[in-house]
Order: structure tokens, then sequence, then C-alpha cells
């Protein structure tokens, strides 16, 4: 599946203005042959908008959702892109994939919250794996820090996840995720990740950029820069499945050993 990832911060603090942006996006991944795009953690609002966060916060199935829906049914490609959600009184960090058809297929908020400003402003997710049926490919769901803990990918992997989407908003001088864990990530699990980042200075954050969709055998298919870019590059189920009969790591696993890790 051709996959598109779009490295931009919009406009923090205006989810119209972010929906423009989106909707051009997706445009021109569409044009390009894509089946999917993923836009950042936090893509719909902003993500260092301080209290504006739980102003902004939705419903999973609010208007910005309906909104995202339209732009992907006019597109014809699946849409995957971070928000704050509000639901029971209180708010996540999450990512939602809407199919091309408008559909909401899965919902995930973060589960691992990085920093005091996150700590301050949403309530961790308690599901950590979270995943949907795309165009013959089981995609999962996961955000920025989530994938920085391994035993979170490889609850992924022995779900049977072929393709990780992992909006992001990863900032210096942690920039060595993107550069290197995430391509060990897709290699040690045997699956493809999409990683897709914010770019510049937003309030007290200087995000990287540096987005990739890393394959299974460890290379980065497509490497954004430090800018705003749409980059695109496909998912191939085919090299996966070569790739996941070369590679032991998981056939070779010996899990009654590592019941100290609980």
């Amino acid at each position: 599946m051709r996959t598109a990832l779009l490295q931009s911060s919009g406009r923090p603090g205006s989810v119209a203005a972010n929906l423009k942006v989106l909707d051009e996006a997706a445009g021109r991944a569409a044009a390009a042959g894509a089946g999917l795009i993923v836009a950042p953690e936090m893509f719909l609002t902003g993500y260092a908008i301080g209290d504006d966060i739980a102003r902004l916060a939705e419903p999973a199935d609010g208007d910005s959702a309906d909104a995202v829906a339209e732009i992907a049914g006019r597109h014809g490609l699946a849409i995957a892109y971070g928000y704050p959600e509000r639901a029971s009184g209180r708010v996540f960090n999450s990512a939602q994939l809407i199919a091309a058809d408008g559909t909401r297929l899965a919902n995930y908020r973060k589960t691992h919250l990085f920093g005091c400003f996150e700590h301050d402003h949403f309530t961790p997710g308690d599901t950590p794996v979270v995943q949907a049926e795309l165009n013959g490919l089981r995609v999962g769901l996961m955000i920025c820090y989530d994938v920085e803990f391994p035993e979170n990918v490889r609850a992924h992997a022995l779900a049977g996840t072929d393709l990780l989407l992992v909006p992001t908003a990863q900032m210096h001088p942690f920039q060595f995720v993107a550069e290197s864990l995430v391509p060990v990530r897709a290699f040690e699990n045997q699956m493809y990740v999409a990683y897709v980042n914010r770019v510049g200075q937003e309030g007290e954050f200087e995000f990287v950029g540096l987005s990739a969709l890393a394959a299974p055998d460890g290379v980065a298919r497509t490497r954004a820069g430090r800018d705003e870019e749409l980059v695109v590059a496909d998912a191939d189920p085919v090299l996966l499945a070569a790739s996941r009969e070369a590679n032991p790591y998981l056939k070779d696993r010996r899990p009654g050993l590592y019941g100290s890790l609980v």
C-alpha cells in the first residue's frame, strides 16, 4: 500500500486551517497513488497550545472527524491523524484512522505520556494494541513516545501488525529516535513503521522532522528532512512476507525466560 507521510505542524490553534492543510496534502497524496496519508501527533489542533488543548478537544465522532471523513471520501484514500479526544470528562492524546469511504476504523489513546506538559494536559490510555484491516494489511496505531518502549511494539508484532502508524511530536535533542530507533523497531519486530513528525518551533519545543517509513529490513524507504514535506513510499506485503520468513526473531523467542519483565 502506497503510504504518504505529511510532515507538518499546520497552524497551531486553528482546526479549520489544519483541515485545509490536510485536504490539500490528501489531494497530492492521492495523485501520487497513495491509499493512506498519515498526519502527525495532535495535528488537528497543534501540540504546544496549552489550555487550548482542553478547549479544542472533541469526541472521536465529533465534527472534525466528520470533516476528515469527507476529505478521505473526496480524495479516495484513508487518513490517520492525531487530535485531542474528549471522552467521559477527560482529555486523551489520540490518533484516529478513517477509511477512504469515511468509516472510522480505529481510535487509539496514547498510553505513555511524555514529560510534564503531557501529564498536565492528558489522561493516559490503557489499550496498548489497537488495529484495523486496511487494503490487505493489518494496521496498528501508536503515538510518539509509545514506540520508544520495545514491549509496546513487540505486542503489536505478536498481534500481527503489518504496518504501524506512529503520529509523532518528536523534538530536539532526541532526533536519534527518528534516525536510529525507529528502523530498529521495524527490523526487530518485522513490520513497517510509519513515523510521522511535526516540524519547526512550537512554543518551547523544536520539532525535528525526519519522518520515515521504515521497512522490516531496517531500511527507511523514504525519509523527510527538517522542513514541511510530503513523502511517499510503499508498504509492500510481498517484501514483508519474505522478510518475516528470513528473520527468526519472533520464532526464536523464549517467553518463559521473560517473566521478570513484568
